[in-house]
């Protein structure tokens, strides 16, 4: 019997409505949701329910609710007697992927990402920053062409490893779009602006790198449960790690195709995608289409994903 893989989705994954099934119809979810308001000291679930989309979308809501529909979701999922042997979330995904190991409690972690959520939106001034994903490039040609758009004053960087002829790029407006005119030079087919706030896992996060820093010293780390592979490294977290390696993953790449690798390279065969949407699912098949995929994004795919793993 191969392994299985929890991985959970980050932001961008955001959907109004997203585990209305499960918070209706789990009391263990409905619970993580009431957890969420109190903690957070309003209504997150009415936002995450209701909308409007244009709130959802800002960082400092998008994070603490793609959290808590992934946990939500995760605590109905577990009803099915169905365990990980890893764990492993995309950026902020990470959070959910400490919970579910129970590195983490759900409170601590949806007060942390709160303020990291915070702490991202002002160490950028709005309309400073960018993101765009690049389709076709080698990592290696990529980076050197970052770096020399860099040299030029304006800061761009490598951001997410997604998948093979995925990567994003990350840094100021015009060093994005820079790089972007010039992606062919990297063997890249084009590059698409994507839809943020502030120019994530760039260097230009360290300064909410380092207030990240101290309010992760107010939460207790447990030793993890099962392996949980970070994203700095791409490889399982030590225990006493996990407040370095988050603090890091702020302004450092994203290695979510090398976590990938890794984890199929132990005996991984089974990826099951937990939270909104099916983003790390299409990322994961573009990487190895061997492997078997699941998703459980609603009390639908989740009875599905039960039944076919029985």
């Amino acid at each position: 019997m191969g392994k299985i893989a929890f991985v959970f989705p980050g932001q961008g994954s955001q959907a109004v409505g997203m585990a209305k099934d499960a918070y209706e119809s789990v009391p263990a979810a409905t619970e993580i949701f009431r957890t969420a308001d109190e903690t957070l000291g309003f209504s997150l679930s009415n936002l995450v329910f209701e909308g409007p989309e244009a709130e959802l979308k800002q960082t400092s809501n998008t994070q603490p609710a793609l959290l808590t529909a992934s946990i939500a979701l995760l605590e109905a999922f577990r009803e099915k007697g169905i365990q990980p042997d890893y764990t492993a979330g995309h950026s902020l995904g990470e959070y959910s992927a400490l919970v579910a190991a129970n590195v983490l409690s759900f409170a601590d972690a949806v007060g942390i990402v709160r303020a990291r959520g915070q702490y991202m939106e002002q160490a950028v001034p709005g309309g400073q920053g960018a993101m765009a994903a690049v389709l076709g490039a080698d990592r290696e040609a990529l980076g050197v062409l970052c770096r020399d758009v860099s040299e030029s004053g304006h800061t761009v960087e490598l951001a997410n490893m997604n998948c093979p002829g995925q990567i994003v790029i990350s840094g100021v407006k015009e060093g994005v779009a820079a790089v972007a005119e010039r992606v062919k030079e990297a063997g890249g087919k084009r590059a698409i602006a994507l839809e943020v706030s502030g120019p994530f896992h760039s260097s230009l996060m360290k300064e909410a790198a380092e207030k990240l820093a101290d309010k992760l010293q107010t939460v207790t780390f447990s030793p993890a449960k099962v392996p949980v592979v970070a994203n700095v490294t791409a490889r399982p977290a030590e225990n006493g790690q996990f407040q370095q390696l988050l603090t890091e993953q702020v302004y450092s790449p994203v290695l979510w195709e090398d976590s990938v690798t890794w984890l199929i390279e132990q005996g991984v065969d089974t990826f099951i995608e937990i939270g909104s949407g099916s983003v790390l699912t299409g990322l994961i098949k573009k990487t190895d289409k061997s492997v078997k995929l699941y998703n459980v994004n609603s009390l639908e795919t989740l009875e599905a994903t039960a039944a076919a793993l029985k």
